[in-house]
């Protein structure tokens, strides 16, 4: 296929470096990130865009996104899909859907889970919403960027997906560092610990795969000093997405609100910023019992 590709960052250029690399054409596009080996520069969005059969984004955040839609519809030719794997609200997501069909385009919300890793690796799993002939259109290129593209529903569904997913490891992040705090604090080996928790009830992605102690479990940031897989801040982000649409929907989400302030607080107002999200244990292990 002809591919645009517009958002060449740490995700988006190994995405875009793999699909060239399964024999792709592919026109990117960055108001600064380099072009990966493979892929050819364009002067700018709507012209990556132009005679694409399938434009991809990956871009920081809703308003970017309306904005380069606004920018890349227009130059597309009749057919083509419009496939924004960016994580951003529902509401823009679906705007955007609405945008691209009335112009006789496809449009796919399909953010993504698994990080610059896998990003690079070719291994991350896709979360889709938009219609069925879109997705069978752009199908064969999830498959060679990720391991999983799940169909979830209709426009906005990908984006819902994802922050409910993110919502769950926010929460789940938050009680995995505190339980490892509080055994510490009990005086209890966190070997044992990971040995127990990880295979009984209290197992979860958190601790099975991306355990926050480092020296327990599969490799993880927390052996790297908690240099960010998943950096707190993103992680801040998908929070807070995930109570902008729970505002909208107006759905009861106390967890989720609570896991929202505390990794705003972390992020904002403590030494957050630029680590992994599961530094939070050593948040944890350095305060004491709040009143």
């Amino acid at each position: 296929m002809n591919i645009g590709f517009i958002g060449l960052g740490n995700m988006g250029g190994p995405m875009a470096a793999n699909l060239a690399k399964a024999g792709h054409a592919v026109t990117g596009f960055d108001l600064t990130a380099p072009c990966p080996e493979g892929v050819t520069r364009a002067d700018s969005a709507a012209a990556a865009a132009k005679g694409a059969d399938v434009v991809i984004t990956m871009l920081p955040n809703g308003a970017i996104l309306r904005a380069v839609a606004a920018d890349v519809i227009p130059a597309m030719q009749a057919g083509a899909v419009l496939c924004d794997c960016s994580t951003v609200d529902v509401d823009s997501a679906r705007a955007v859907a609405e945008q691209a069909a009335a112009a006789g385009l496809g449009a796919l919300d399909a953010p993504v889970s698994g990080g610059t890793g896998g990003a690079t690796n070719g291994t991350l799993t896709f979360m889709v919403g938009g219609t069925e002939a879109a997705f069978a259109t752009v199908k064969p290129l999830f498959d060679i960027m990720g391991q999983k593209a799940v169909h979830c529903g209709d426009a906005g569904a990908g984006q819902s997906a994802k922050i409910c997913n993110n919502m769950i490891l926010g929460v789940t992040m938050i009680a995995t560092c505190e339980a490892f705090a509080l055994a510490d604090k009990l005086g209890l080996d966190r070997g044992k610990m990971f040995d127990v928790v990880s295979t009984s009830s209290g197992a979860s992605w958190s601790i099975n795969a991306y355990c926050p102690a480092p020296g327990v479990g599969p490799t993880t940031p927390a052996d790297n000093g908690y240099k960010p897989g998943f950096a707190a801040e993103l992680m801040l982000k998908d929070l807070r997405l995930s109570q902008q649409a729970a505002d909208s929907a107006d759905a009861d989400t106390p967890m989720g609100q609570l896991a929202t302030a505390l990794y705003t607080q972390f992020v904002e107002a403590e030494n957050g910023r630029g680590m992994d999200f599961s530094a939070m244990l050593p948040r944890f292990e350095a305060r004491g019992r709040q009143d």
